[in-house]
């Protein structure tokens, strides 16, 4: 059964195939993050986590923005009139909903259809990878304000691209285009711009084939593999290898390989 479309004010939610679709709706100011943005997305991710929770053919979580922009940043206006306790309290709010994002129980996608700057690049660090349209605009442009990006993406575009590679883009606060993203590693497809949502949509329903499980798991270690050197990684990596034994998907997944037919993931929920 297919998730109702949903809004929450500045966002919408919707079930597109086997995908969740999150849409930023507010165009007229690039879907700029807001205090009021961010818990509208708090929000939706809640629903979305329940929607995955009991529908198991649910494989991903699209984002995307209406208009120009994906988020073309953080709210300036906002922000003009914090004092140093209000911006570390944004700060740790908005890092908080990305760590969510970052976490979350199945593959998250960025299809980055604009702008993608400040907060909204650092959106995009948060998805397990980014497809952006030809006329992609993404960076990091916080130290030409006079501030630093404040929702981890110092770290996460360093894992991503690695150091020396982030500092530059951070330092010099350059925004750059969609090829370079590519280049770079920060996003993994440059698709025509008409084409950005069906193709996001159709890797998503490769998911199909692979266990929901395992994607979990998978992903779980990946995202613990910046902060860990390799000798405790193989601990935890034979921990879950063993873990999955148990789980009704791997019995399957192995009996289908030898019995040459397609796997019956099981619904059993996460």
């Amino acid at each position: 059964m297919s998730l109702e479309k949903r809004e929450y004010g500045k966002m919408q939610l919707e079930q597109v195939q086997n995908a969740l679709v999150l849409t930023f709706t507010n165009p007229s100011v690039l879907n700029a993050l807001s205090s009021e943005v961010l818990r509208q997305l708090s929000r939706a991710l809640d629903d979305a986590e329940a929607a995955v929770i009991s529908d198991r053919r649910v494989r991903s979580l699209v984002l995307t923005g209406e208009g120009r922009a994906f988020i073309a940043g953080a709210d300036i206006s906002e922000m003009d009139n914090m004092s140093p306790a209000e911006a570390c309290e944004f700060s740790t709010f908005g890092s908080g909903i990305l760590t969510r994002l970052e976490n979350f129980a199945v593959p998250v996608i960025a299809a980055v259809n604009g702008f993608a700057l400040g907060g909204g690049l650092e959106v995009v660090l948060a998805c397990d990878f980014a497809y952006a349209s030809e006329d992609a605009k993404l960076g990091l442009p916080e130290a030409t304000l006079g501030i630093i990006p404040g929702f981890g993406g110092n770290k996460r575009l360093s894992d991503r691209i690695g150091k020396s590679a982030a500092k530059e883009l951070i330092y010099t606060g350059r925004m750059i285009d969609a090829g370079e993203a590519f280049r770079l590693g920060i996003v993994n497809r440059v698709c025509v711009k008409d084409e950005l949502l069906d193709d996001v949509i159709a890797v998503s329903g490769e998911f199909k084939k692979t266990s929901p499980e395992s994607v979990l798991r998978i992903k779980e270690l990946l995202n613990k593999a910046c902060d860990n050197p390799p000798g405790i990684m193989s601990e935890v990596e034979a921990n879950k290898f063993g873990l999955i034994f148990s789980h009704p998907d791997s019995e399957e997944g192995k009996k289908a390989f030898l019995e040459k037919r397609k796997p019956v993931w099981s619904e059993k929920g996460v």
